[in-house]
């Protein structure tokens, strides 16, 4: 028994490590916000609509640019037994929320260990071990695994690129690249373009033979997307087609913000790589079989970098590479660590370890704080509802609100209905008849202000203990229509 136990464990060690990590965010953190609105959405319709397309919350809200389906049939149908056993049950919808994220995880972890498993065969146990260490003490590549950005769902796939690139199945990789690049994220072709030059000049593939296999890939790419997404979005539609044209051609993507050109460099990826970033510069100079892997991947955050709109999330996939090559470091520190020079760098590399590991813990409790309207939501479904009463509860969501915890997972069923009607100017939501509103304005007329729900504002370092403060402040408010007796009657916290 104890045998088997410890076969286990060496076989699926990491793997119950980065996932019980990733759960832990799943369940501390459920709701989602703007950027994941698509794929939420499309989840919950799938999982509850099915064939009724007429229902779905896209043609409603279609978003600034259209995303394809595909992603999220393939994580619906994986969440769908787990989601159909808690209607039978009548367990609240919120459940299938979980059920849909821990699915996405199940997806992306999965295609993060095949990756892994192919640097253990290439560069051995302790490269593996320091790898899964790295990951572990990183905060967002496992909190994001799980949310269904279309950047995370490409994000599945250039993992099994990364991995058939170890293999050195080299064709494999370039489709995998191929089918990221056409269905779910248009740049990753600034991945695809300099990984595809450098094994060319390696003469690691053949001009001829990657032309006839791409284009073949790319041709059944998208004529798969188009087939979905035509139907889904009833209009001829090939999704990443129009984001890149809305994007790089428009060139309207700056309309969010814009940031130098430096900024992943000095900002984006050190938060993402924490410890593993100045290992990961390291792991270039210990190893001279890393350069290889890191120039393209170096190569395209670089190239990102051009455009002026920027995210952290927009270079997650290079994560994988970068903690490859600081895992290569972190191996050698560690096994010269009684060496001349080398014992001075293994404790700066313990001390970056315990500095990754509270920057971790400091940025999962702001983001825990960061959906206050899910919280709101939640809140008014306690407190909100009467008894013995068959009147409906109209709430009405705001788009601050919408964009910050609010999905249809969130929603109860009868009496309580929804509306996220847009453009409703703060005077005239009085002369509609909700009971309820969820918004970010503390006073409205005709209503009440019932309670009003804290969210992150800042990071605050002071003297005393602890140094550091996070500091929350009021961000979404519930008010009650004053014209209802049953909502003024009820206790309230208020607001301040």
């Amino acid at each position: 028994m104890a045998s088997k136990s410890s076969n286990f464990l060496e076989r699926y060690g990491y793997d119950l490590l980065l996932g019980s990590i990733a759960a832990f965010y799943v369940f501390m953190a459920p709701y989602t916000k703007v950027e994941e609105s698509f794929n939420v959405q499309a989840m919950h319709d799938i999982l509850y609509h099915r064939h009724h397309l007429d229902n779905y919350d896209h043609l409603e809200f279609p978003g600034v640019v259209p995303r394809t389906f595909l992603g999220a049939l393939l994580v619906s149908s994986l969440a769908a037994p787990s989601v159909l056993a808690m209607e039978l049950l009548h367990v609240s919808k919120i459940y299938s929320l979980f059920a849909v994220r821990l699915a996405l995880g199940g997806v992306i972890l999965s295609t993060l260990r095949f990756f892994r498993l192919q640097v253990r065969r290439k560069f051995g146990l302790q490269v593996e071990a320091f790898f899964a260490i790295l990951t572990a003490v990183q905060f967002h590549l496992l909190f994001y695994c799980t949310r269904p950005l279309p950047n995370v769902l490409a994000l599945g796939v250039v993992n099994l690129a990364y991995g058939y690139w170890l293999k050195e199945k080299f064709y494999a990789a370039i489709n995998c690249l191929i089918f990221a690049t056409v269905i779910f994220r248009c740049d990753i072709l600034l991945l695809l373009c300099p990984l595809g030059l450098e094994l060319l000049l390696t003469r690691r593939i053949s001009l001829w033979k990657a032309l006839k296999c791409c284009s073949l890939c790319a041709v059944l790419c998208i004529g798969l997307t188009v087939l979905v997404d035509s139907i889904m979005w009833k209009r001829l539609l090939w999704p990443e087609f129009e984001v890149f044209w809305f994007n790089s051609v428009l060139n309207r993507s700056s309309e969010w913000g814009t940031h130098p050109f430096h900024w992943y460099f000095t900002s984006a990826l050190p938060r993402l790589l924490l410890a593993a970033y100045p290992l990961s510069l390291l792991g270039v100079l210990v190893d001279r079989r890393v350069l290889l892997f890191i120039l393209p991947v170096f190569s395209f955050v670089l190239l990102y970098s051009k455009l002026p709109h920027k995210e952290l999330r927009f270079i997650i996939i290079s994560v994988p590479i970068f903690n490859l090559s600081a895992a290569i470091a972190a191996t050698r520190v560690y096994n010269n660590r009684k060496k001349t020079y080398w014992k001075f760098l293994y404790p700066i590399m313990l001390g970056l370890l315990l500095i990754s590991l509270g920057c971790t813990v400091i940025t999962f409790m702001a983001s825990n704080e960061n959906y206050p309207s899910g919280h709101a939501l939640k809140h008014l479904h306690v407190t909100g509802q009467f008894a013995n009463s068959t009147n409906e509860l109209w709430v009405h969501i705001d788009t601050f609100s919408a964009m910050n915890g609010i999905s249809r997972f969130c929603e109860n069923k009868f009496p309580w209905r929804y509306s996220k009607e847009e453009g409703i100017p703060p005077e005239e939501l009085c002369q509609r008849n909700f009971t309820y509103l969820i918004n970010e304005h503390p006073a409205i007329d005709g209503f009440k202000c019932l309670l009003a729900e804290n969210g992150f504002s800042r990071v605050h370092l002071r003297t005393g203990f602890p140094r550091i403060l996070l500091v929350k402040e009021p961000k979404v408010y519930i008010h009650g229509n004053v014209r209802n007796k049953d909502v003024m009657h009820r206790n309230w916290p208020g607001c301040p």
